[in-house]
């Protein structure tokens, strides 16, 4: 029985690619909602010229693969970079240049997700509540900061978890350019140890044990959600 059960050293290796991807994954979810809310204020913007350049931002990210935009990060834009500050990123002197372009990757890629999310949150803010607001004296900023993105997060925080889970998930994309994280540390112990039900049956429960807490918090947001009274119609 003991022959088919992983070895403690390689069960490590799945245990490091794991904090890998969870804090990979949490750095991409920090990232992606900062931006997101940057894109979001673009889309809602009454500029037509932050409205072009959000909306061309969605596009592009959308409706391209995930993966080409990871190779991108990886092997096109350090060929552009000059020559000092590419040697020093490939040297990887402060942080893995694997780990700088999967992060760069991922959260550009998420934000377009993320912002349309948010934006759909903007959307259901009552908008007597931004002319209140206005009436009051509040610029636009004050507006937008303080009044109307406090709400439309608590709007959008259901599918804004889902996108997290979708961000855990694209983690595994990463290993395409390099980066440890837990679907190539099962490639790496199923490679050593020719235990591919093992390594990628254990690298598998690690996945769902994390998808499984933000669906717990989705549920407690759904629920949170439909306790609030009704708002007012816009």
């Amino acid at each position: 029985m003991r022959e088919h059960l992983l070895a403690p050293r390689y069960l490590g290796w799945l245990l490091d690619g794991w904090l890998v991807t969870v804090g990979a994954s949490l750095l991409v979810a920090a990232g992606a909602t900062l931006l997101g809310v940057v894109v979001a204020a673009g889309r809602s913007s009454s500029r037509p010229a932050w409205l072009r350049v959000s909306g061309a931002y969605v596009s592009l990210f959308r409706n391209t693969p995930l993966l080409v935009q990871l190779f991108f990060w990886y092997f096109g834009a350090p060929s552009v970079l000059p020559e000092a500050l590419r040697e020093g990123l490939l040297a990887g002197r402060f942080i893995s240049f694997e780990l700088l372009s999967a992060l760069f990757g991922l959260t550009l890629y998420a934000a377009a997700y993320v912002g349309e999310d948010i934006r759909s949150g903007i959307r259901g803010v009552p908008v007597g509540q931004t002319l209140a607001a206005q009436a009051l004296g509040f610029t636009r900023a004050q507006v937008l900061t303080q009044v109307v993105l406090p709400q439309a997060l608590r709007i959008a925080l259901p599918p804004l978890l889902g996108q997290y889970m979708n961000i855990v998930k694209n983690t595994s994309l990463a290993m395409a350019v390099g980066l440890v994280e837990l679907s190539y540390a099962s490639r790496q112990v199923e490679a050593e140890t020719f235990k591919t039900f093992q390594a990628f049956g254990v690298a598998t429960l690690l996945y769902i044990a994390t998808i499984g807490v933000i669906e717990v918090l989705a549920a407690w947001a759904a629920r949170r959600q439909s306790q609030v009274p009704g708002r007012a119609a816009t």
